[in-house]
């Protein structure tokens, strides 16, 4: 029997024997099993390559490999993409929300295990990435095509692709609560009872296949030892403050780096420059290398020595200033590692990237004050690397109720809460004001491709202009007599006629209403044409515009129908009427349980 008979045979008994809710609360286990089983892979992959390719006993001189190994893993990735997947997958959360919005949540095949194996590459040879973004793109791709093929509906899809997500977020830190909270708040799922049992039973999964197979510990699990100082309260005001500006340094700078990159057109050019600027500053600035975890055990660990190993600076550690003058210059150059990584065609994400600059920025930030002794307060250096870890993530991916909870989970309580909040809160609004979408979503929000928790705005991003265009009507040539078109008014039960030439270009349009008075007139039937009568519309609508901007464009010319122009042909009318029939029917699929 074939694969495709036994699916469908399955589908239906399926559908004859369970109902779809217990259908889904099963494969939402399945998925988070599967998904956490991919972060796993990943993880062990990239940790046992860095393990053979990094050479760390010698820790007071430079290792020279450092110089060449980020371009080696990028080239590897390079060939891996454009030979075997010939695919882009970059940029995995922002895919996810456009496969959501714009592709019915369908992820192609390959995506469950492509990102798994090209991250390997560019992380476990030094790529300044994260590899969390990779897994959670395998974890939504999991959910989707388990989804089609089963051939659910466009809502349960949807919410399988955040069953994998949540799975495969709380598989990588063992923070089930924190997979949920990411699955509502930057997938922006719908927060119902429908949803949040199949999602919290995926991040279940999850979590305990990732802690059956590695250990209960994670990347850098923390006890808090230091109890929290109410007295404190103002510095993390401030540091809220302080990781919100870097916060939209990040962003900033990302966009900027990959903007350069993406100019440059030949992949072997982007390479060569990319892998050698990313290999000398890892050589010059070791804790670049990788995630930044190793980085972040030795600061939560006390042995802030370890961050100079490797490098020409290791002599700077009794220096105290110089040593926050190092850390400082780590803070500017990881976002440019990690988006030339990026950007000369290595995959990986932005998550690490954000815990490892937001632990170094707590960290200068709380020495600094401790260095400059104030007579009344003694800052918790640990505590305030994790809080600022906090920081970043609410910042960058302006999601500060994940950067709460991943802390709390991590470290294995709630004593730091009302820090959390705080610097989150604070970081959140700082970023905010300057930035209106996180660093996944704001491509998508410029091109009107973001699904929100508005529920109108959500619907809309959900309909194309190719889903509403109406082509029944009759058009007429420029040069016809007024008798050719009152056959073809006669004829049709429009009240609009484009008018196309002979080089199927649109000219212009006749309205019924301006020729009424002298369509019973016959002796001007051969005196008159079509060209003294078509008009200009106020306004046209192309194929690629959203719906959002096509519904502001029939607010401001009062029309009714408005012309799809592409290349200066007519392809057809877009009508409100027409729309809103549309809308209904998604509104309708999009709300109900």
């Amino acid at each position: 029997m074939s694969e495709s008979k036994f699916i469908r045979r399955l589908s239906i008994w399926r559908v004859r024997h369970i109902k779809e809710k217990q259908f889904v609360y099963f494969l939402s286990i399945v998925i988070g099993s599967i998904a956490g089983l991919g972060a796993v892979a990943l993880k062990t992959s990239v940790h046992y390559i860095e393990f053979i390719l990094r050479d760390t006993k010698s820790t007071e001189t430079q290792n020279w490999h450092y110089l060449l190994l980020p371009g080696i893993g990028i080239l590897l990735t390079i060939l891996f993409i454009r030979f075997f997947i010939k695919d882009d997958i970059g940029h995995g959360v922002t895919r996810i929300l456009y496969a959501i919005s714009k592709k019915s949540s369908k992820i192609k095949r390959h995506n469950t295990y492509s990102s798994i194996i090209a991250c390997s590459f560019t992380g476990g040879f030094g790529g300044s990435v994260g590899m969390e973004a990779p897994i959670l793109y395998t974890g939504a791709a999991i959910g989707s095509n388990i989804g089609q093929i089963f051939h659910l509906n466009y809502k349960t899809i949807t919410l399988l692709v955040g069953c994998g997500v949540a799975g495969a977020l709380s598989a990588i830190f063992k923070a089930p609560i924190t997979g949920l909270i990411f699955a509502f708040e930057v997938l922006m799922l719908d927060l119902t009872a429908f949803s949040i049992i199949p999602i919290l039973m995926a991040t279940v999964t999850g979590a305990i296949v990732s802690s059956f197979l590695l250990g209960e510990k994670i990347e850098f699990y923390f006890t808090v030892k230091d109890t929290f100082d109410f007295n404190a309260i103002p510095f993390y005001l401030l540091l809220g403050l302080f990781t919100g500006l870097i916060s939209l340094y990040f962003v900033r700078m990302n966009s900027y780096v990959e903007r350069i990159f993406h100019e440059v057109y030949n992949p072997y050019k982007k390479l060569i420059v990319g892998g050698l600027l990313l290999g000398i500053m890892i050589y010059y600035f070791p804790p670049l290398y990788g995630e930044g975890y190793t980085a972040m055990k030795s600061i939560l660990s006390g042995r802030t020595h370890e961050l100079l190993d490797n490098s020409s600076f290791y002599q700077l550690y009794n220096n105290q200033w110089m040593f926050l003058v190092f850390l400082a210059i780590l803070l500017i150059l990881k976002v440019i590692a990690m988006a030339v990584t990026t950007g000369s065609g290595g995959i990986g994400g932005v998550f690490a990237p954000s815990l490892f600059m937001g632990g170094v920025a707590g960290f200068a930030f709380s020495k600094a004050i401790n260095i400059l002794n104030p007579s009344w307060i003694k800052l918790s250096e640990s505590n305030f690397t994790l809080v600022g870890m906090a920081g970043l993530i609410a910042g960058v991916m302006q999601a500060p109720l994940t950067a709460i909870f991943l802390i709390a989970e991590i470290t294995g309580g709630y004593g730091l809460f009302i820090p959390l909040i705080i610097t989150a809160s604070i970081s959140y609004i700082t970023i905010h004001y300057f930035e209106k979408h996180s660093i996944y979503t704001k491509t998508l929000a410029q091109h009107g491709d973001l699904i929100t928790h508005d529920k109108d705005k959500a619907v809309l991003t959900l309909i194309n202009v190719g889903n509403v265009i109406e082509n029944d009507f009759t058009s007429v040539a420029p040069d016809a007599s007024m008798g050719d078109l009152v056959k073809i008014i006669a004829k049709s039960k429009r009240n609009i006629f484009p008018v196309i030439d002979e080089n199927f270009k649109f000219q212009g349009m006749i309205l019924l209403d301006d020729v009424r008075e002298v369509m019973f007139n016959k002796d001007e039937y051969e005196k008159l044409f079509v060209r003294d009568f078509m008009v200009p519309p106020s306004d046209f609508v192309m194929l690629n515009d959203n719906m959002e901007s096509v519904m502001e464009k029939f607010k401001s010319t009062g029309l009714w129908n408005l012309p799809v122009i592409e290349n200066n042909r007519y392809l057809g009318f877009v009508s409100r009427a027409n729309v809103f029939n549309v809308y209904r029917k998604k509104l309708i699929e999009f709300a109900e349980e």
